[in-house]
């Protein structure tokens, strides 16, 4: 690769992101702030000319409940913990008929936008918010969520090939499964000891202590690198390593919030000088408490991306033009 590369993938999942932990009637104001935040960020993307993988729950994608209903695997994750499936969220507390009566667990409208948007790629954050590493699940049961995502995905006449795992987990044998459904790109978490998320259950607060501190200091290691250097493996799709989460502003950090973009700004342009990437990930309801100062942070660093662009030819690709080009590179063919 001849110039640096910047990545970014979103988790798009609103609700259906932690339906075991926020009750809903408690964010309802913030995800209806998320809800008017996408399409700013989608101008401003587009303003930017920045290309951006949009890893959606494929519950999420649909107009009704009807439809979604209509969709659903016949085999479900049988968590251990029944709590942290999503069909038991929805038999205990129920769905709204459409996007309208219930905008916190459909948005279709939002999906529509996003590919009527230049250079956003819709990818899959699984169709039900699939935790890879709990106990009681499958594998066919989660071969059988991707199955759904697919089906939901060609509702909008595409197919889906970049995906981000819930809450980060997975393993080889879940990865020969997505190459399997179809999926060539995944993202693959940062390569750091407190990046290692085994389970959603019982991590230990160190642990997220170090992660949370490695956004204002390094603790961790070098989080660019050449494209090149990520291996084709038969049988299995492009682990794409993330780089970096934009954590959201926070009124109670004072000068950390201006800390933390210009350390993503400078590892950004460490990768443009180096030709490498950098692959930065959020989920956009973070932006959901402080929207405006939020999204003023994202423009501080598209502004750096774009001079990157002009000092040292920097690109903007999603996961899937990433994947693309590294079988370019490699020259293999990527398809399943």
């Amino acid at each position: 690769m001849k110039n640096g590369l910047f990545t970014i993938s979103l988790d798009f999942e609103l609700h259906w992101g932690g339906f075991e932990k926020w009750p809903l009637q408690q964010y309802r104001q913030y995800f209806l702030n998320t809800r008017k935040t996408i399409p700013w960020m989608l101008r401003t993307f587009q303003q930017y000319d920045v290309h951006v993988t949009w890893a959606t729950v494929g519950m999420l994608m649909h107009t009704t409940r009807q439809e979604a209903e209509r969709l659903h695997p016949t085999e479900r994750p049988a968590y251990v913990q029944p709590a942290l499936s999503a069909y038991h969220y929805i038999q205990q507390s129920g769905l709204g008929e459409d996007e309208s009566t219930d905008p916190f667990h459909f948005a279709a409208s939002l999906v529509k936008e996003i590919l009527n948007t230049p250079h956003q790629e819709l990818g899959s954050h699984t169709f039900s918010h699939y935790y890879c590493n709990e106990a009681g699940q499958t594998i066919a049961q989660f071969r059988a969520d991707l199955q759904a995502a697919q089906r939901t995905a060609a509702l909008y006449n595409t197919r889906l090939t970049s995906l981000v795992f819930p809450r980060n987990q997975f393993n080889e044998d879940y990865l020969r499964v997505c190459y399997e459904e179809g999926f060539t790109a995944v993202r693959d978490n940062p390569r750091d000891w407190f990046w290692n998320i085994r389970s959603t259950q019982n991590e230990s607060r160190w642990k997220r202590l170090n992660r949370g501190a490695d956004a204002y200091i390094p603790l961790g290691r070098k989080n660019t690198y050449d494209l090149a250097s990520l291996p084709v493996q038969p049988g299995l799709p492009l682990c794409l390593p993330a780089s970096r989460l934009l954590r959201p502003y926070d009124p109670g950090e004072y000068f950390l919030n201006d800390m933390k973009i210009n350390r993503i700004c400078r590892e950004m342009e460490r990768a443009a000088r180096n030709n490498e990437v950098y692959h930065l990930w959020w989920h956009p309801h973070n932006f959901g408490n402080y929207p405006e100062q939020s999204m003023n942070g994202l423009e501080k660093i598209l502004q750096h991306f774009d001079y990157c662009r002009k000092r040292y030819n920097m690109s903007s690709l999603t996961m899937g033009e990433t994947a693309d080009l590294i079988y370019q590179i490699h020259g293999k063919d990527q398809t399943a």
